[in-house]
């Protein structure tokens, strides 16, 4: 008999769940969001003070029944801006979501188009100037506000970017007048206007579609056939002494000791008396693997101390790589060209990540802060201020790596 009545207590809890509106799952996600943000994040109002919070995620709970799943995701996604580093933000990680397919990137002050689907090729190198007839300034302007994983000036010119071309934002937020596709207006060096009626595609359409793309680079500098990692090698720089290392991320523990030791001996044979560190493409992972490479060269007696050490670095350059750039200045002596990065050298870091039940939404937050630099900086800021030129980039010239050498060659 207790067997029974306990089984029919379940039947009616869980009838009672099921019942749970819409609203009230969405609600209960709001409330969740910001009770594990409270108890996780290390200081979650370092910005917005705690009745500021309360009052717009409030106004976010009260109208969530006039709203549709991603305009609730647009007004929290504003809100967690407003907590005020990279790492504290909303992930679309676990939300199907739909691209179209091209990539821009703003250079020389000009959104470009730096890679497209095969079938739109003609507008590859354009300005993109409009998108359903918004101009791209407004559109830029809308979606800073928006853009997640900022931590700086630099770092929201990529954010958004990476979110130009994200369909169900742009209807979201009123830009584009359809779900299904949106005229995109291109501009091209000889003056010529291009219009486009571009479809989103899922992530596997995207994988599956031929691209056309514009890359960069520099005489002399090879990737090596088999490198130990994409993401991680280095060359010599052909008829130099000069040793270029291009670290995109970070291998494990286990993997970047003998990566390190590997890489002394090389600069070792072949007398490297200088040395170039790439961090531009480094979105971050454990600075303090990047540590070991940096112990690995200081073994290195060969190299020039005094001037030879230099460090790219760019808007790119995010969480653990802005990190190691700062470090490496420090302990290596080195000098640093390029931009300054996207993330900020003092300032909360160490990401973690927990997902909300009813959508599902990833909220990542900070675990740590950090003081790298004595001077809290808009990311760190090079010695030589280099950025990219779109008459260099056009002709698949890395200028900025190119008038590095330049100066080491002199």
């Amino acid at each position: 008999m207790k067997a029974m009545y306990f089984f029919v207590l379940v039947l009616l809890v869980n009838a009672v769940f099921s019942q749970e509106s819409r609203t009230d799952k969405w609600q209960n996600d709001l409330a969740f969001y910001q009770k594990e943000l409270q108890k996780r994040h290390i200081d979650v109002y370092h910005k917005i003070d705690k009745q500021s919070f309360e009052n717009e995620l409030n106004l976010i709970y009260s109208t969530v029944e006039n709203r549709t799943d991603w305009e609730i995701v647009v007004e929290l996604m504003r809100l967690t801006r407003k907590i005020g580093d990279g790492h504290t933000s909303v992930s679309l990680a676990n939300w199907e979501t739909h691209y179209f397919p091209i990539e821009v990137k703003k250079i020389s002050d000009q959104w470009r188009v730096v890679k497209v689907s095969e079938e739109y090729a003609s507008v590859l190198g354009a300005t993109l100037t409009k998108i359903d007839g918004k101009p791209i300034q407004e559109i830029e302007q809308e979606l800073s506000a928006v853009a997640q994983f900022v931590e700086n000036e630099h770092s929201e010119v990529v954010r958004i970017g990476e979110n130009l071309p994200l369909s169900e934002l742009l209807y979201a937020m009123r830009i584009t007048k359809r779900t299904d596709e949106a005229q995109f207006q291109f501009v091209t060096d000889a003056g010529k206007e291009l219009n486009l009626v571009l479809k989103p595609l899922s992530q596997s359409e995207l994988k599956s579609q031929k691209y056309k793309e514009l890359k960069i680079g520099v005489p002399g500098i090879e990737k090596p056939d088999i490198p130990d990692f994409d993401f991680l090698w280095f060359t010599q720089v052909e008829g130099t002494a000069i040793t270029y290392i291009r670290f995109d991320s970070y291998p494990s523990f286990e993997e970047m000791m003998p990566f390190a030791e590997k890489l002394v001996g090389f600069i070792m044979q072949s007398q490297s008396r200088q040395v170039i560190i790439d961090l531009r493409n480094n979105g971050g992972g454990d600075l303090y693997i990047g540590l070991i490479m940096a112990n690995a060269l200081n073994m290195v007696d060969g190299i020039d101390w005094k001037n030879g050490v230099y460090i790219l670095s760019g808007c790119i350059t995010f969480s653990a790589g802005a990190s190691n750039v700062a470090l490496f200045r420090e302990l290596l002596n080195a000098k640093i060209v390029g931009m300054p990065t996207g993330s900020n050298p003092t300032g909360y870091q160490d990401m973690d990540a927990f997902d909300l039940p009813y959508s599902t939404l990833r909220i990542t937050y900070s675990k740590r802060l950090f003081r790298i630099q004595e001077t809290a900086t808009e990311g760190v800021q090079p010695d030589f201020f280099i950025d990219y030129s779109w008459d260099s980039y056009a002709n698949g010239v890395d200028n900025v790596l190119s008038e590095l050498l330049s100066i080491l060659k002199q």
